[in-house]
């Protein structure tokens, strides 16, 4: 299939076609002999490749089938010049596999990418990088890939070495480096070598928190100022909603939803709401938490700092239980439990009858700091220690600080993640 031909309509940078990715299980290449041998005797008559008609949808909840999994299909979608795109999606949902067609690392297995620019990207530590070369002698052979002069490649030479913050190192092979000077010396080189189009992974996430701000800043500048295209993939939608304009979320290897960023975040956080993943319980009529309700303070599953917020479950109890405990944490992006609270029946000497319970938690000022937060649900018996019931990860929520506090100080993302009230006392001795 055609691929990674220019692109001349007007104002579309990117153009993807009827993408679709498919890859075997457990496997290099297509897997067998034979298989090899039916795709080629195939080819030479002519047909389709056998085995596009076969495989499964790439979801890592269930168990497959097939050897064959489709990690992307039909995806299709145009990007124009400037724009600033943020592709999300939980893991596995086919951000990577997507970023490696666009940035021609891989190729699709039908469909084609067509490009109006030079494209640079950062995918994963040490991308395009020679470890036995200096960290100036990679800054020209990236340079040259992109098809830029020498004497281009060092008009930029000065602003990318001061940016990447590696000056001391720049004549030292790049194997030294830690991961972080790796990144912001990779950063730098994609930024600055100006390409039309540059493609950015979570990578960042290996960068402090100030290299964090910078490359925000520089992709903001790219963007805006210099008008050039950049695709943003992260899971903090914090960084998502302060540089994108629109996103493509992606779920099972499809295009869940293509628009405004604000629309699309919040289609991310309510993804996965409700669905409940259980354990196998040996009893059958086990308590089973039915439906979660999250109320934040803001729409959109947006909670503000500071405010209530309410939660409310539906347990379906088709048994008598002499001691039944609910429970559950908060927990951040990366599943670190934040907040634990839980109720427990054998303290309150009540047992439940079997039947339909609705169990609601109120905090009144909840004091989480900014950043991307989960449930994680436990129901059990509180004596014997049988669990009944377990959800991870469910009802996704996004804080942010409040606006009417002290308006020329910035919220820095990573600060902390709990904010405890406290009263200071100043006394000179």
């Amino acid at each position: 299939m055609p691929h990674n031909s220019q692109l001349t309509t007007h104002n579309v940078i990117i153009k993807a076609e009827n993408i679709s990715k498919q890859y075997r299980l457990g496997k290099v290449g297509t897997g067998t002999i034979k298989h090899d041998l039916n795709r080629w005797w195939h080819s030479i008559r002519g047909k389709e490749d056998p085995y596009l008609k076969i495989g499964e949808t790439n979801d890592r909840s269930t168990k497959g089938e097939s050897d064959y999994v489709w990690a992307l299909q039909d995806i299709n979608f145009e990007i124009a010049k400037g724009e600033v795109v943020g592709i999300i999606g939980k893991n596995g949902a086919g951000k990577s596999t997507l970023l490696k067609i666009l940035s021609r690392v891989t190729s699709p297995t039908t469909g084609s990418v067509k490009f109006g620019g030079r494209v640079a990207s950062l995918l994963e530590v040490g991308t395009g990088f020679n470890g036995e070369m200096t960290g100036r002698e990679n800054i020209f052979l990236n340079g040259a890939i992109l098809g830029m002069t020498k004497k281009e490649i060092a008009s930029k030479l000065d602003e990318i070495i001061e940016f990447s913050g590696c000056e001391r190192y720049i004549d030292t092979p790049v194997k030294r480096y830690s991961s972080g000077m790796y990144v912001r010396l990779a950063f730098a080189v994609a930024a600055f070598l100006e390409p039309e189009i540059l493609i950015v992974d979570e990578v960042l996430a290996v960068g402090d928190a100030e290299f964090q701000k910078k490359a925000i800043g520089k992709m903001q500048d790219i963007s805006r100022g210099e008008g050039r295209t950049v695709l943003f993939v992260s899971h903090d939608m914090n960084a998502i909603s302060v540089l994108t304009n629109k996103v493509i979320l992606l779920k099972n290897g499809y295009i869940y939803y293509e628009g405004n960023t604000d629309e699309g975040i919040k289609k991310y956080f309510n993804e996965g709401t409700n669905e409940l993943n259980y354990f196998n319980n040996e009893i059958s009529v086990a308590p089973k938490i039915t439906s979660i309700i999250l109320e934040t303070s803001l729409p959109g599953n947006v909670h503000e700092f500071g405010n209530e917020m309410k939660v409310e479950f539906t347990i379906n109890c088709p048994i008598d239980v002499e001691n039944l405990a609910l429970s559950f944490q908060i927990i951040d992006e990366f599943e670190n439990p934040i907040i634990h609270t839980w109720q427990i029946d054998s303290e309150h000497k009540i047992s439940r009858e079997k039947g339909v319970y609705k169990f609601s938690c109120k905090f009144e000022k909840l004091r989480l700091y900014i950043g991307i937060y989960s449930f994680r649900v436990y129901l059990s018996e509180s004596k014997t220690k049988e669990r009944f019931d377990y959800i991870n990860s469910t009802c996704n929520f996004k804080v942010e600080m409040m606006k009417n506090i002290r308006s020329d100080y910035k919220w820095e993302p990573g600060a902390s993640k709990y904010i405890e009230d406290s009263r200071w006392e100043i006394v000179k001795v």
